[in-house]
């Protein structure tokens, strides 16, 4: 009978022990998966994340003169946007759409300063304006250009929708990657479902450690009309504004090249004449550049400036950063063999 009871004591101890020995970390107890806060006294909150970054969101106005009877004069304001603080010198990024046409742009702080803004230049192709301020003591976003958007991070959309004051959404990153949905043409965007409203435009998309991840732009809505669903939000990626940002603090306008072709991608196993290819752009118009080239309409490109084509975006954006008045060498695939010819870029029209 004791044999009996001692003996699955005894197994139950050597698994203790070999188990003990295979995982050493039993022996300082599991760590839980779950965040802290859940089991904590205090609510999960994104407060700290709130408090690092509103105070570089800032409201953007119109103020607008207007002429009146006997010669006086009265102003009138008109809510614009939002915009972000992105350096202490004073530089702001908004929407080129938020300000395109004010007469005189006003800056409200969330400390309740005001200031007069100059605008630097904008960029209509991504919808992209920078402004200045003249002030000291500034609230900067935080800007980490190495952390990227990755689908399933949380999110806060900050801006003032509809002129009630700053207001903060929260949500997720769809998507990213997203582009052809703006009237400004191409984009790269991050769809987020936080809320962007109007007034929302220009504001911030921050994450939970209150670091930049895009420049709220517009919502599915105000694109393609009123019959969608909500919680489809749109943002410009913190790479694409700094680096836009700072070509129009440099050079006051942004000059881009092109070469004229519009195409799909093109991506087949084995083209007819045994020549491998990745990927290439299928070329359905050709204008300009390249159609003084000699590129015509079914040809394959497959590479641009000694660069293999890797998509259309990645590729146009590479001939966007080349020299108006460059002449480069590209490669097209016309009825199976490689025909090379020589492009001068031109300048992007806007």
């Amino acid at each position: 009978m004791l044999k009996k009871i001692l003996w699955p004591i005894l197994i139950g101890a050597v698994l203790a022990i070999v188990l003990l020995i295979i995982f050493p970390s039993l022996q300082k107890g599991t760590q839980s998966n779950f965040p802290n806060s859940i089991f904590s006294d205090n609510p999960l909150s994104y407060s700290s994340a709130v408090k690092i970054a509103a105070p570089a969101v800032v409201n953007i106005y119109s103020r607008s003169i207007n002429s009146l009877s006997q010669g006086s004069q009265n102003s009138a304001i008109t809510p614009l946007g939002s915009g972000v603080i992105m350096s202490k010198q004073g530089y702001i990024v908004t929407n080129y759409h938020v300000i395109d046409g004010a007469e005189q742009i006003i800056v409200a702080l969330q400390d309740g300063r005001i200031f007069e803004a100059l605008s630097v230049g904008s960029d209509k192709l991504v919808d992209i304006a920078v402004l200045k301020i003249e002030a000291t003591n500034l609230p900067t976003i935080s800007i980490n250009l190495k952390r990227e958007p990755k689908i399933g991070d949380v999110v806060l959309a900050i801006g003032n929708p509809y002129n009630i004051g700053q207001t903060i959404t929260q949500g997720i990153i769809s998507a990213t990657g997203r582009d052809g949905l703006s009237p400004y043409r191409r984009q790269n965007f991050i769809q987020t479902d936080a809320s962007i409203n109007h007034g929302n435009s220009g504001g911030a998309l921050v994450n939970t450690k209150g670091e930049l991840m895009g420049i709220n732009t517009l919502t599915f809505a105000k694109n393609l009309g009123n019959d969608v669903p909500e919680g489809i939000g749109f943002a410009i990626p913190t790479s694409l504004a700094v680096k836009i940002m700072n070509k129009l603090i440099q050079d006051g306008k942004i000059i881009r090249g092109y070469i004229g072709i519009d195409g799909l991608e093109f991506a087949p196993t084995q083209n007819p004449s045994d020549i491998p290819v990745v990927l290439g752009i299928l070329v359905t118009n050709t204008e300009g550049p390249s159609l003084q080239a000699g590129v015509q309409t079914n040809d394959i490109l497959i590479m641009v400036n000694n660069k293999p084509v890797k998509s259309i975006v990645e590729t146009m954006d590479e001939i966007a950063e080349l020299k108006p008045g460059t002449t480069v060498p590209i490669i097209v695939l016309r009825n199976g063999e490689k025909v090379e010819l020589q492009v001068t870029i031109g300048q992007l029209p806007v």
